[in-house]
């Protein structure tokens, strides 16, 4: 069998199939394009046709969600529920309320979804889901009654052992707490395993809203370990000021690196001796406020207006705003300037050419299946904690999750290893996240 072309041949015949939606087209070729050594090794997944199964979800569900604003106008959104694969456990993914959101946003993700959750190894399927809808500037009233009406939909289509809903861009505390709300009035059943990403005090866990920020660190100091590296010392560089960016800062200050940069739409914030982490939390988590007031208390700090995080220089840079945020000219200046590693904290937030330039210099490189799964691993123990019936304290809960992370690099590295390609993380994440899903899809005959 000519690999390369039979590669080359499904991923023509998915985009074909799915007109109109990059980001899942992106996201497929990047898995598909590395799995050419595991055909080789296993042609039953070939005669299965696991990898077209698998690029098919299960089922896409498209709804309606009218609702009423407070001024008593009639608004109507768009929601969306993708339910990939449940070869390995219940759909798990998040929900995503934006404008942006359309099918093929909930695709890419949800896709991505099957491979993180497979490498988590915690008995997670993957699926994604969310609404057209902005939070932005709604007011909580507003807020309740279009979570009541989207889930007045998506009700009957989850379930603790069926599909577990978690928070995603848009979707915070509120925004589930108003869905679980709805959900058990109308099922009368107080499922808290339903959703994950809930408060603490009902179910939630104490490392929810950090997870994905310490996840992401946690798998880069493993990275670094691998040539005898560390945090400590380090020059960093996170781009957003969201959860993910904030915390991803936090860990890193705690392993000895210092950041010098973060940034969000409007621009970026440098401070050369360190960003004052608790003073961006304040600007950002309390006031809603920019960035850019950083510098009012820090006469030391600069700001530039649509600056570009990527050209100071650092040895270590981790993107956590958006999808590709990080361009193959941005690669080429980070590579300049001596970055070392690299990994997505966000959702692809790298160019496919980005990529392969940091693969082409040897620069440690994280894809976000792998570097960002922290999210996700906390929402599996959340999910664990809610079958028993148990608290588990933040230091417990923050252990686990270092060492699910811990175990998910040595499952990427040791997979890059075993098919040739050692050190590549891409490589590894796409091959040990498939073999395990086409494993269990052979098992369980064709479904």
């Amino acid at each position: 069998m000519d690999t390369q072309v039979n590669i080359e041949s499904i991923s023509e015949e998915i985009v074909e199939k799915n007109p109109g939606e990059p980001e899942f087209h992106q996201a497929v070729r990047e898995v598909v394009n590395s799995l050419g050594p595991v055909l080789d090794k296993h042609p039953e997944f070939v005669k299965e046709k696991i990898i077209q199964r698998l690029c098919e979800p299960d089922r896409q569900i498209l709804f309606r969600v009218p609702w009423q604003d407070d001024e008593g106008e009639v608004q109507v959104n768009r929601g969306f529920r993708v339910e990939f694969s449940n070869a390995l456990g219940p759909y798990k993914g998040g929900l995503r309320f934006h404008p942006s959101v359309y099918l093929g946003t909930v695709k890419f993700l949800g896709f991505e979804q099957i491979f993180k959750n497979s490498l988590l190894d915690l008995g997670i399927g993957g699926g994604k889901g969310g609404a057209d809808f902005d939070p932005k500037g709604k007011s909580d009233h507003e807020v309740m009654r279009f979570c009541q009406s989207f889930m007045t939909e998506l009700y009957r289509h989850i379930g603790e052992n069926t599909d577990v809903p978690a928070g995603d861009t848009g979707v915070g505390p509120r925004e589930i707490g108003y869905m679980f709300g709805q959900y058990k009035r109308i099922t009368n059943k107080y499922e808290t395993g339903t959703f994950t990403g809930k408060e603490v005090a009902w179910g939630g866990s104490p490392v929810r809203f950090e997870a994905t920020g310490y996840g992401c660190a946690y798998f880069v100091q493993e990275m670094l370990g691998t040539f005898d590296e560390s945090f400590e010392g380090k020059t960093c560089v996170v781009s957003g000021s969201g959860n993910v960016a904030l915390y991803a800062i936090e860990k890193i200050h705690e392993f000895g690196g210092k950041v010098v940069a973060c940034s969000d739409s409007g621009g970026v914030i440098r401070d050369d001796n360190g960003l004052d982490l608790e003073k961006i939390k304040q600007i950002k988590e309390v006031e809603r406020g920019r960035i850019s007031e950083y510098t009012d208390s820090h006469e030391d700090a600069s700001y530039e207006e649509g600056g570009n995080i990527w050209e100071i220089p650092c040895d270590v840079a981790l993107p956590c705003a958006t999808q590709n945020e990080l361009q193959e000219s941005d690669a080429g200046t980070l590579i300049e300037n001596g970055c070392i590693a690299v990994a997505e904290g966000a959702n692809m937030p790298c160019s496919p050419e980005a990529i392969q330039a940091f693969l082409e210099a040897n620069v440690a490189f994280g894809p976000g299946k792998a570097a960002n799964a922290g999210g996700v691993a906390i929402s599996a123990l959340e999910m664990q904690q809610n079958a028993g019936r148990q608290s588990w304290s933040f230091e417990y809960t923050d252990q686990q999750l270092r060492e699910t992370m811990q175990k998910l690099h040595a499952t990427c590295r040791d997979a890059a290893e075993e098919y040739g390609v050692p050190g590549n993380y891409v490589s590894g994440a796409n091959i040990a996240g498939f073999i395990k899903v086409a494993r269990a899809l052979v098992a369980q005959g064709l479904t």
